[in-house]
């Protein structure tokens, strides 16, 4: 089986993540995208994130009607700050039948090269790019192990949706109806 690893803190998940995430699988020759819920990106502060349990929660009401769509907790029993190549690496001991592809956008890429052991990255694992306003990937969007899709660009960023909450702006329409009703019944992000 071909997986897309989609890997995010999903703070909360938006429909900029699931257009991404349909394209992907739709016309990427990816079977299916696993949401790799992050319990801590060694780049972002712990501070602002949501309990990894109720980021969890949101992908898991949002993606759960899609067969092709798959929610994992795989990274929250791994030793943090979490780092992708680690993860690969236990996922491909577990899963020796599928093949590992890697979905991040071209805003990542352009700092991929910062990433521990990104050279075996790039050697062991596919990676499917998408567009990113502004970033075009640096030298690496030339690597043979790099796809770039031509999937819809999005502009709708988790920390936007928050900040929206926070001043009180009804962002119902940026996140799917389930994670809607779910940061909403929660109070998240009014504080």
């Amino acid at each position: 089986m071909k997986v897309g690893l989609f890997f995010g803190s999903f703070n909360p998940l938006h429909v900029g993540h699931l257009v991404i995430a349909n394209y992907v699988a739709e016309f990427s020759g990816i079977d299916q995208v696993w949401f790799m819920v992050t319990p801590q990106n060694p780049d972002k502060p712990q501070s602002t994130l949501l309990p990894d349990h109720h980021r969890y929660e949101i992908v898991f009401r949002s993606v759960t009607d899609y067969p092709r769509f798959k929610v994992s907790n795989f990274e929250f029993s791994l030793p943090k700050p979490s780092y992708t190549i680690n993860t690969l690496t236990h996922l491909t001991e577990k899963y020796p039948n599928h093949e590992f592809s890697l979905i991040m956008g071209m805003d990542n890429l352009q700092t991929f090269h910062k990433w521990k052991n990104y050279r075996q990255i790039l050697e062991n694992y596919k990676l499917i790019v998408y567009p990113r306003p502004g970033y075009d990937g640096g030298d690496l969007a030339y690597d043979k192990h790099i796809s770039v899709v031509h999937a819809p660009l999005m502009e709708i960023s988790s920390s936007f949706i928050r900040q929206s909450i926070k001043d009180g702006r009804d962002v119902r329409f940026f996140l799917p109806q389930q994670a809607w009703e779910y940061v909403d019944e929660m109070n998240f992000y009014r504080k």
